[in-house]
């Protein structure tokens, strides 16, 4: 079937001024004080720093660096073709972008995007597999293909069980031996452990039939291969399908979607090797089965950097380190620990998120009463150049290898070795707020979303912000900046944590998520302690801007258009939720 003619969407690009990416002579330290808006002690310092506000001068470190750095062209072309799916143009800030709408009316197209698979092998039952293998089966399933979706799992594993109970059994072939899977299946998708697929990356390949399909639902291999000088085998194609968002997700908004065509969660799409054509109709396939909203193309170099990166940022680690240093900063000023935690988790998992979701960034602005914008603008002021310091250290990171080689050696000390004992992910939920949570959360009337609280919603879009601005200068498309820094975000992650607690967020996540999560939230944490608060406490100017750039940045145009694009279910997360990792399901809150 040929692809029809594209459709488009545009936004308007805004005029983005390059002042504001000159920091202010000093560090900017922010004192994220917790006082309300009318507080007393609170306006002279207000008074003070409206003042002296002024246009920073560029002599920081972080300036040398910024302005050292050389001109990043645009985004590069993203297009692809088609014979089976309607590819649509839409423009994000002045840039041509094409996607592929989903909707389970196009289920009917699969037996047409897959030809030529019998097996689809899916490997591995972490946070993405079973979602994968539970969509992909029920939509083969409606429109009566005989595709078989077999899982493969390696001997001996406890996920056998799961498996079964999902309904893979080894007596109907749709369950069995991970390497019998690999050898039987035309398309394979590897969805174990980055760390598992470092150490057997080998023996995958050489399981795989001449002409068979090898699906990725994450870049981290190629990075991996890429750090070893190495790359794929030239018999097989190579594509990937990242989901933009943990693997419950992806299976709860899928079921949640089955009486109004559809929802779930979007997905880039890469094609980085075809040796037969039909690459590129396969990945679409695989994604509209998989219940993407809509499917952006990119490659699995970009994928993968700005998926590691976006973890360990606003994503898992940045939202982590920005609640902790806020509710401890608001305890020691007073605050009651119950309202600390409002005012911090539930304020930006819950109002904050839902209204960055269904209107942006800037209504979290425009609705906040005149005091409020002064706090929240004092908050964007000092945090924006801290978290961009430590978001710009962690892309580096992650594009020279060294982030990618960490999560492998972490995922070999799970184990004894060298006369040395096994270090597994430790909890993450153990201190004071987390407790507290539980309190507020048992007592919170259903359908809640919390306070609008200024100063912690100023914190929270400064790290958005300043996370799209580093992925923009590292020359990735706008699809893939604003799924990986504002959708998942509010759509697929916060949810959980405004469910549960920030356990629940990340470890429902892959290996490689929880390990980054739990390395860098200490990063954002201690450096927003020690600079941003410092700043507010120091009544350091307020960057105008800063404050301007963001009113005006071409980003809020694209996400507008991203907007008319989303499904119109919000997720849904039960306490009782049983679509979750086995050992999550028994926790009371």
């Amino acid at each position: 079937m040929a692809a029809a003619a594209p459709t488009s969407f545009s936004s308007t690009a805004s005029t983005f001024s390059s002042k504001a990416l000159n920091p202010p002579t000093k560090a900017p330290a922010v004192s994220l004080g917790f006082l309300s808006s009318s507080s007393a002690s609170l306006k002279p310092l207000r008074a003070a720093a409206g003042s002296r506000a002024a246009s920073p001068a560029s002599g920081s470190a972080l300036a040398a660096r910024m302005v050292s750095a050389p001109a990043i062209s645009p985004p590069m072309s993203l297009d692809f073709d088609t014979s089976v799916f309607t590819k649509e143009k839409i423009n994000l800030a002045g840039h041509d972008e094409y996607i592929v709408r989903g909707g389970r009316n196009l289920f009917k197209l699969l037996p047409d995007a897959f030809k030529g698979i019998k097996q689809i092998g899916v490997i591995g039952w972490g946070s993405q597999g079973p979602a994968q293998a539970q969509n992909l089966r029920d939509s083969l399933a409606e429109v009566k293909s005989d595709i078989v979706v077999k899982i493969g799992l390696r001997k001996g594993s406890s996920s056998f069980a799961e498996a079964r109970a999902a309904g893979f059994t080894e007596e109907n072939g749709t369950l069995g031996d991970i390497w019998e899977t690999v050898s039987g299946s035309d398309l394979v998708l590897l969805l174990i452990s980055d760390a598992a697929q470092a150490d057997n990356y080998e023996k995958v390949f050489s399981h795989m039939k001449p002409n068979s399909i090898l699906g990725l639902s994450h870049g981290f291999l190629l990075g991996h291969l890429q750090s070893m000088g190495l790359d794929f085998p030239k018999n097989i194609s190579v594509i990937a399908v990242c989901p933009k968002g943990m693997g419950p997700s992806v299976r709860r908004l899928y079921v949640q979607g089955k009486e109004i065509n559809g929802a779930g969660i979007n997905s880039s799409f890469a094609v980085h090797q075809d040796v037969d054509g039909r690459a590129t109709d396969v990945a679409l396939g695989w994604s509209v089965a998989l219940g993407s909203p809509f499917t952006f193309a990119t490659t699995l170099e970009q994928e993968y950097k700005s998926d590691i990166f976006g973890e360990r940022g606003i994503l898992l680690g940045a939202v982590h380190g920005v609640v902790e240093s806020l509710f401890r900063r608001y305890t020691e000023n007073g605050m009651s620990e119950d309202l600390a935690y409002k005012n911090t988790v539930e304020s930006i998992t819950g109002i904050i998120s839902r209204t960055i979701s269904t209107k942006g960034m800037l209504a979290v602005y425009n609705s906040l009463s005149e005091d409020g914008k002064k706090d929240f603008e004092a908050a964007y002021s000092a945090s924006f150049y801290p978290c961009m310091d430590i978001l710009y250290e962690c892309y580096e990171d992650v594009a020279s290898g060294s982030e990618i080689r960490s999560v492998v050696l972490a995922g070999r000390r799970f184990y004894e070795k060298e006369g040395l004992p096994a270090f597994p992910m430790g909890k993450i939920d153990q201190t004071r707020m987390w407790k507290v949570g539980e309190r507020v959360r048992a007592a919170r009337p259903a359908g809640d979303l919390g306070p609008l609280y200024p100063f912690t919603a100023g914190v929270f879009v400064a790290l958005m912000m300043a996370q799209i601005e580093i992925l923009r200068k590292k020359g990735h498309s706008y699809s893939e900046i604003i799924n990986e820094s504002v959708i998942e975000s509010v759509d697929s992650l916060n949810p959980f944590m405004h469910a549960r607690g920030v356990s629940f967020m990340v470890d429902n996540c892959s290996t490689t998520a929880r390990l980054g999560s739990r390395k860098w939230a200490p990063r954002f944490d201690y450096i927003l302690t020690q600079q941003a608060l410092v700043a507010v406490d120091n009544a350091t100017p307020i960057n105008r801007d800063l404050i301007s750039n963001f009113l005006s940045d071409p980003v809020h145009g694209a996400i507008e258009v991203c907007a008319q694009l989303r499904p119109t279910v919000d997720i849904s997360v039960p306490p009782d939720a049983d679509f979750v990792r086995p050992e999550l399901r028994q926790s009371n809150n």
